[in-house]
């Protein structure tokens, strides 16, 4: 089993920067990708950024050149910089890892990002 908790998050005005953390402990070694959905009021869980367990990055087109993921293996963490915050990346946003062979999921709790205008 993995467990996956979640840091950061909170209310910032459009243009700003805010950070969120996910530090996974259990059966790390299972690990294959990490990183993070977010869901927004009304709509589905979306994929923000991911990196797969050999350091490949993938980011959702809306977050391009805004948002950076980026991994500490030392301390099973993956960060996610989020910059230029637009109201519309206001979300809850999931910390996600999946098993390697039978790519079974683990979520977080969520934390909830607010971009106000």
């Amino acid at each position: 089993q993995v467990q996956l908790v979640e840091s950061g998050g909170g209310l910032v005005q459009a243009g700003g920067s805010l950070r969120v953390s996910c530090t996974a402990s259990g059966n790390i070694f299972i690990i294959n990708n990490m990183g993070w959905y977010r869901q927004a009021p009304g709509k589905q869980r979306e994929l923000v950024a991911i990196i797969t367990r050999g350091g490949n990055m993938n980011y959702a087109d809306s977050v391009k050149g805004r948002f950076t993921l980026s991994r500490d293996t030392a301390k099973s963490t993956v960060y996610l910089e989020m910059g230029s915050l637009k109201p519309e990346d206001t979300a809850v946003y999931y910390c996600y890892a999946d098993r390697i062979v039978t790519a079974i999921p683990y979520w977080g709790q969520g934390t909830q990002v607010t971009v106000s205008s």
